[in-house]
Formats: structure tokens, sequence, C-alpha cells
């Protein structure tokens, strides 16, 4: 330990006698380490974090699975089904998150609702601390209809009312007792929006229903492993095929999976490329420091021979300047984990990214032991990597050689300026890779935006309300209630055309089955299957959808009317390939679910252009929309239980200007309140949210990389011509032109350079190949980012060269000779 202090002090000593270069090492070592931190702490709060209930390890989500994927999304059959397998599971429930009307208070109130089954409490670990959770009777169909309140809206509405319990609140016009509180603790914001309150689910252990619109968890017993219970799970659906022939098609199974992993299933993959990355500017910021260190070396090689001379061991003196690389980095990574953690939060508050565990605008992401510690043990490896290059080679010095020489004449070995030249060409190669990886994102980030998404977003504003309860079971009274808001929209000054879906572009929606009648049936008992839009009248007009071929819904279409429905241009050329759908008729979803039953055959009337609804990057698939006032009641009462309204308003203006004018007709008009106000600009640009962020940070990573590479390159000619100044100015005195010898230092900058870009440019063709998943529009090896990025870098390169290569034209020999 006393060696160790001692090695610090004399390395602190160094530090404050060079001071330039002790800046610059820590401010390439900070930018590295900290962009490393940035990334580690989002991998820490999505991927590493263990889930916040009990046993995080046995607790999985339910999965359909197929050879074209696996999917969570469970229907009540299904999870009747699942439950039931009592082998190998437990604490089986079902859960999801819908939004409910309050009305007592001044102003009726939306409250974000999860429903859940009674079980769901013990599966997550929420403790009560008033009153009980939901009983089994209480969760069955036609039970008492009770609520649990969240900790954070008894304290927020109820004002942590001590006699909260027993007392009856209005929920979407229904009388819900309240029987419990949950914790504080309980906290499932990393999952989504946490509820206000839950009410139980209620589903019948007997359905039939095959609709899928939750989620169902559950908990592995002890004893059993992930893999047993999959092939448990996966084994039991050979028993529901054979009670429900339409449930489950023949190359379909099910299986579980543990629930941190399939909420972050699809951030894995970005947030390992970025991890990658920026582990490349921290190798170049390596690079850098140890180019840096070995040109110091050259300087300290007298002071390094001395402490050999009096007996210092190769060991020794290896310790000492480790020490003292390892400190300087140290300082560094403690630097950039402040910077890291400050530029990830800022980023994070601008654009999440869509990423799950994070919470709003990063809230969740931040400092934590596993940040703390991963930045440690990188300041620590990094500082031995970078420093036991220079170290070893300082270490070998020729004693004799070495105290002949007078420290002005001095000049770095060849070994010195070997590796340095290495270590040049490995920055310039790994900032050409960072540089062609961000190109690629930024044109595929450019395509995305300049994707036609088969509707015009300009000056359309979105909000939801919730007709949840019994005034909206039936049809007609959502279809007086759009046809009403739909007449005081259109009143108002400034508001071109309004409607109402049950589903927003790029916002997600249903999926049916559906039967083309009079075309015969091969082994499915469909046709096909497609997503399923519930619209009113003049939707395609706000969103400026074309109609290719027939006509859109009009106000005549009602309950009353013969049964229609529209197609998309997808579904009528991959169903219709030498057909006219206009003459054909639809049956969708019949046998799926009890809702459907009252489904009567729709005529197709019209084929609308497609919408790129399953995002910006993906080609439309089938669509069939039906007008509201068509639904069955039956399937009407599912809707507006499970889904919310959505209102689309087409302004001449700026949306936002008209918001408060339109939500106070809305008001008015239902009694109700609406919530998730956003224009459709807003949709769209959220929708690409992911790309944004993935392109923001590899510009910051290839502009680093770029910068750093170009100090390297600059740095190693500098030292160069400042060790050679005795030669360039024999060289003048001999007759040399300033011409030659700018071209010389040009020539021997450059060439380190051209190697460099060739190196990554093999690396680059290698290893793009991996992005192809995140690339729209363009190849992973697109011939425009192959030449236009080295030919960027090489333009830095020749500014970095030149300015040694001028500094070293303007020799005067005189003086050169002089001072040597």
């Amino acid at each position: 330990m006393e060696l160790l202090i001692q090695d610090l002090k004399h390395a602190f000593r160094m530090f404050l006698k060079n001071r330039a270069f002790t800046a610059a090492a820590i401010a390439a070592l900070a930018l590295g380490i900290g962009a490393n931190t940035a990334i580690f702490s989002v991998v820490s709060a999505v991927l590493l974090k263990p889930v916040p209930f009990p046993d995080p390890d046995r607790v999985v989500l339910f999965m359909n699975t197929s050879p074209q994927g696996s999917g969570p999304n469970a229907s009540p059959a299904k999870f009747a089904h699942w439950r039931q397998q009592t082998t190998v599971i437990q604490d089986a429930t079902a859960f999801r998150t819908n939004v409910v009307n309050y009305t007592g208070g001044q102003f009726p109130e939306q409250l974000r609702a999860g429903e859940v089954s009674a079980d769901y409490f013990r599966l997550f670990g929420a403790r009560v601390v008033m009153g009980r959770t939901f009983t089994p009777e209480e969760d069955r169909p036609g039970g008492e209809k009770v609520a649990v309140l969240s900790h954070g809206l008894w304290t927020r509405r109820f004002s942590a009312d001590p006699a909260i319990l027993g007392k009856t609140i209005s929920l979407s016009g229904d009388p819900f007792v309240i029987i419990g509180v949950i914790g504080p603790e309980f906290d499932i914001a990393e999952f989504g929006q946490e509820p206000d309150l839950f009410i139980p689910f209620q589903l019948d252990p007997n359905t039939i229903d095959q609709g899928h619109f939750f989620q169902a968890a559950a908990r592995i017993k002890e004893g059993v492993t992930l893999e047993q219970a999959q092939a448990r799970l996966k084994l039991s659906a050979q028993d529901f095929r054979a009670k429900f022939p339409t449930g489950l098609q023949e190359n379909s199974s099910f299986s579980v999976e543990r629930l941190q992993q399939v909420f972050v299933r699809n951030a894995r993959p970005t947030l390992l490329i970025l991890s990658a990355a920026v582990a490349f500017v921290l190798l170049i910021a390596c690079a850098n420091v140890a180019n840096l260190l070995l040109v110091r070396a050259t300087a300290r090689r007298r002071e390094v021979a001395l402490r050999a001379a009096i007996g210092a061991g190769r060991g020794r003196i290896i310790r000492q300047l480790l020490t003292e690389s390892v400190a300087l980095s140290v300082i560094g990574g403690a630097i950039g984990l402040v910077l890291g953690i400050l530029g990830i939060r800022a980023l994070l508050t601008i654009n999440t990214a869509g990423l799950p565990r994070i919470g709003e605008q990063g809230a969740l992401v931040g400092l934590d032991w596993r940040v703390a510690a991963f930045t440690a043990a990188v300041s620590v490896v990094t500082g031995i990597v970078f420093g036991l290059i220079p170290a070893l080679q300082s270490s070998r010095a020729d004693l004799n050689r070495t105290l002949k020489d007078s420290i002005g004449q001095s000049g770095g070995t060849f070994r010195h300026n070997k590796a340095r030249s290495i270590l040049v060409v490995v920055e310039v190669a790994l900032a050409l890779l960072l540089l062609v990886g961000s190109a690629l994102l930024i044109r595929t980030l450019v395509n995305l935006r300049n994707v036609n998404p088969g509707f015009d977003p300009g000056n359309v504003l979105t909000m939801r309300m919730s007709l949840a309860g019994q005034k909206y079971v039936e049809t007609a009274g959502v279809e007086q209630l759009l046809r009403d808001g739909v007449e005081r929209l259109q009143g108002l000054p400034g508001v071109e055309r309004a409607a109402a879906t049950c589903c927003v572009p790029l916002e997600g929606g249903y999926g049916l089955p559906f039967r083309i009648l009079g075309r015969p049936l091969d082994k499915s008992p469909f046709h096909g299957g497609g997503a399923w839009l519930t619209v009113s009248s003049g939707y395609f007009d706000v969103f400026k959808i074309p109609m290719k071929r027939g006509r859109a819904f009009n106000d005549r279409d009602d309950s009353l009317a013969p049964a229609v429905v529209i197609i998309n241009e997808a579904m009528a050329k991959q169903y219709w390939k030498d057909g006219d759908p206009l003459n054909d008729r639809l049956l969708i979803g019949a046998g799926v679910m009890k809702e459907l039953n009252e489904e009567r055959e729709r005529q197709i009337i019209g084929v609308a252009s497609d919408v790129r609804d399953g995002g910006l990057n993906n080609d439309p698939g089938p669509h069939m929309y039906v007008p509201n006032a068509q639904v069955p009641d039956a399937l009407n009462a599912l809707n507006v239980r499970i889904t919310p309204v959505a209102w689309v308003v087409r302004t001449r203006g700026e949306p936002y200007a008209y918001s408060t004018a339109i939500q106070e007709q809305l008001r008015q008009s239902s009694g109700l309140p609406v919530s998730e106000v956003r224009s459709m600009e807003e949709v769209v640009s959220r929708s690409i949210s992911r790309q944004r962020f993935n392109v923001l940070l590899m510009t910051v990573f290839g502009a680093s990389a770029l910068l750093l590479a170009a100090i390297g390159i600059y740095g190693l000619m500098a030292y160069s011509v400042a060790q050679r100044t005795r030669e360039i100015g024999i060289r003048m005195a001999l007759g040399a032109e300033a011409e030659q010898v700018r071209k010389m230092v040009v020539f021997q900058g450059m060439r380190l350079a051209v190697i460099g870009v060739a190196v990554g440019l093999v690396a680059a063709f290698a290893l793009t190949r991996l992005m192809a998943s995140f690339l729209f529009g363009v190849q992973a090896r697109d011939p425009v980012v192959f030449v236009a990025m080295p030919v960027l870098l090489t333009v830095v390169s020749i500014v970095a060269v030149w300015l040694p290569a001028r500094r070293a034209s303007t020799v005067n020999p005189l003086i050169a000779l002089r001072y040597e």
C-alpha cells in the first residue's frame, strides 16, 4: 500500500507538471467512458435490472407461438385453458389497462383502470395497506362491482381518507364499492402507465371467446424449470386445438417466457448495436491516449533509464507507469460518469425511443450500483489497456544509449513510431466503421420521413374518449353520440372534417379472420385475416385516404342499411388477383367469439388506398373497415369496454389551436372527458422515435470518432515534425523546397490514413450486415455511404496532416541546426 501511495503521488506530480497532456488525455477518456456509461445506464435499466416482483425469474407471460414468431396476446378461451396447467404454473392472472370515466368530482375525469384477475395482486406482490383485494367470486361474470385504489389515487383524489373503504364511486356510469388500497411501493411504471385503480376482469371460465385483447401471466411452480413449463404448454396446445378447431392454427402452439425478456425483446437488438458502437468510441479514445503516452514516454526515456540505473526493476517501472495510466483513466471515468448520466437523461427527456422500463422521460434511468460498478471497471480496464503498450516499451529502454543522449536529442525509437502508427490506423478504421453505421441510419431516418404513410397527417388532431358503461353497451347509443359529436365539431370555425374510429393509424388496432362467401375453403375455416377497424363516415376525408374503387361510407350506412365493408388495396391484390372484390361479400370473424355471432354478411363497396398502419417501415397488410353504426351490439359492448373511441378532426390551421374548442364541444355533447390529445404529426413522429434515437446517438458517436481520429493523426504528425526538425533543416539547407517538405509529411501521414480507411472499409463491409434489420430503404452495403464516408474521413485526414506539414515547410535551416 505504501508503494501504491508513492506511485500515486508521483503520478499526480507528473499530471500537474504536464497539464496540456493531462487535459487532453482526460478529455478523450471522459468522452469515451462517458458515452459507454450513458448507454450502459439504459442497458442496466432495460435489460439487467430484475423486475420488481417476487421471484422475478419465475414470473412468466403466456405466449402464442408460430413459425412467424411469438406474441403475448391472450383470449378468454386461451386464458381459461392456460390457468388449468396447474402442474407447472400457479397464480395465473389476466390483466390489461383501460380508461374509465370518474364522475365524482366537479368535472368528469379519465382514470386508468387495471382490469385484473383475482390472483394478480399475489403474483406481482402488491401489498394491501387497507382493506383487501378481489375474491374469486367477485372475479366471475356477474360478480360484485368492486375496486381497489392505487396509493397514488387514494392520496391525490381522496386525500388519503382513512374511511374510504366501503364508499361507492361512479366509474363510467356504474357504481363500484372501494374495498382496498394498494401500498405505495407497488409500482409497474417501468412496464407502462400505472393504473389508478383496479377492477375485477370477471372472465368466464367456460368461455369459447377467441378475441385477443389482454395479456396473461403466471408463476412457475417451485421445482419446475422454464423448459419444463414450456414443454407442458406446447403439449397442451393439442388439447386446446381439439376443443377449439378454429382457435389455433395447425402450425401454432403455446409457450411461456420470462416476463422481463418479453417486455424488452424489441429493445435488445437496438441496445446491443449501440453498445458495440460506443465500445468502438472507447477503443478510439484508448488509442488516442496510448499515442499521447508513447509521445510522453519518449520525453521520459531519460527519467526511466535513471530509475533503472539506480536499481529499479522492470516490473517496478511498469507498475509505476500503469499506476499513472489507471489514475488518469479513473479521473476521466469520474468525469465521464457525471457527463454520461446527465447526457442520457437529457436525451431521454427529449426522446425515450419507445424503450420499455425507463419511465416517463427516462425517469428510471440513472446512477445505481450497476452503473457505478461498470464505470469503475471500465475505467480500470481502460487505464490498463491504453497504458500497457507504452509501459512495456518504456521499460525496455537501452540504458547506455539513453544516458549518453541529451534530452533534446532523444528522438522516438523505431518501436515507438511503429506502435504510434498502428494506433492511428486503428483509430481511422474504427472511425470509418462508426461513420458508415451512422450514415446508414441517417439514410434510414430520411427514407422513413419521406415515405408516404397512405394518409395526410397535417392539421389532424386526435383524442380519446372512454364509452365504457351501460349507457353505450348498445350500438345505437354509440351511433347517436358519434353523430352528435361530429355534427358539433363540423360546426366549429376552422374545422374541415371530423370523424370517429376505434383505431388511429400507427397506434395499433384489432385483427380478425374472414371468409369470402361463395369461394371454397381449403383446410382452414377462413380465407385469411387482416386488420379490422370501425370508422364513421368522414374518416377517409379526415385522413385524405383516396378511394381507388367504389365509394366511402356515408350517413346512410347505419344499422338499418345493408351491411357493408371497405377493404384496402393490399387485401384486394392478395385475394382478388383476377377477380373484382366489389362483386363479393365477406363474413368477418364468424365462430371466433360469441360477440361476433350476430355479425352479418358484408358487401364490399370500396377499395381504399393502403395505409402503413403497422409502421412506416412495414408494408401494408390487409385492412377491413366497417361503419361504427353497423357493429353488432354484443361486439360493440366489448369494444367500448376495452378500447376508448378516438375522435379525429381535420382543421384549417395548426390543430392544437383548436384543441380547447373541440374538447369543449365534445364535453357538451357527451358529458365525458377526453384524453391523449395529440396531433397526427406527433403520432407519426412517435412511430419513428426509435430510429431518431439511434440516429442521434450514432451521429454523436461517429462525430466523436471522426474528431478523435483527426486528433490522433494530427498529434502523430505534429510530434514527428517536432522530432525531425534537425533532419528537415538539413534537407532545406541542402536545397529541398518547402513544397517538397510539405509533400513528404503529407505523404507519410496520408499513408497511415489510407491504410486505416482500407481496413475500416473491409470491417464495415463485413459488419454492417448485422444492421440490416434496422434499415429501411437502404442496403447494408449502400454504395453511396461506402463512397461518401471514406471520402469524408480522407478529407478530414488531409486537413489534420496539412497543418503539421505546413509547419514543417516553414522550418528555418539555420535556427534548426543551431538548436540541434
